[in-house]
């Protein structure tokens, strides 16, 4: 005989799970423009790792896309994107995104790269908010380090 097996994590959870993240600034450059917001790659590595495609988009009303612009986190690596060339409004500091499909394998691939806690989970049900896991303060990811005393 034989045995089959299968993951349909993708199927089932991707789009049950949205990442919610703020502007910090918008960079008009001479050829793209960038919305840096606070999340990273740390907290959602397929846009990086596999050019996974995740819908992005604001919340809230902001009128007509103004043109595409790249969203990427504080993260000082070229691979710190969550969406390239996405049409966005025009943006500020404080709006806020949504990326979507983030629910399969967000939270198992993130990591707390560059001393950066990952993103906290909150379950929506029936209109209520419950928190799932709270995210961790660099003191703690921090509390878990340790230095050999050397002779």
């Amino acid at each position: 005989g034989f045995k089959l097996g299968f993951e349909p994590g993708r199927s089932i959870m991707a789009n049950n799970g949205v990442l919610l993240t703020q502007v910090i600034y918008v960079k008009d450059g001479d050829n793209k423009r960038f919305v840096i917001v606070d999340a990273a790659m740390n907290d959602l590595l397929r846009p990086t790792l596999y050019e996974a495609h995740h819908t992005i988009q604001a919340v809230g009303d902001y009128g007509a896309d103004i043109g595409p612009a790249d969203v990427v986190g504080p993260v000082c690596e070229t691979g710190d994107y969550l969406g390239q060339d996405r049409m966005m409004p025009l943006l500020d500091a404080g709006d806020t995104l949504a990326v979507m499909s983030a629910g399969a394998y967000g939270a198992v691939m993130a990591s707390s790269y560059n001393t950066r806690p990952p993103a906290g989970e909150v379950m929506v049900l029936d209109g209520t908010c419950h928190l799932l896991r709270r995210q961790r303060t660099v003191s703690e990811l921090l509390a878990e380090e340790s230095i050999p005393a050397l002779d």
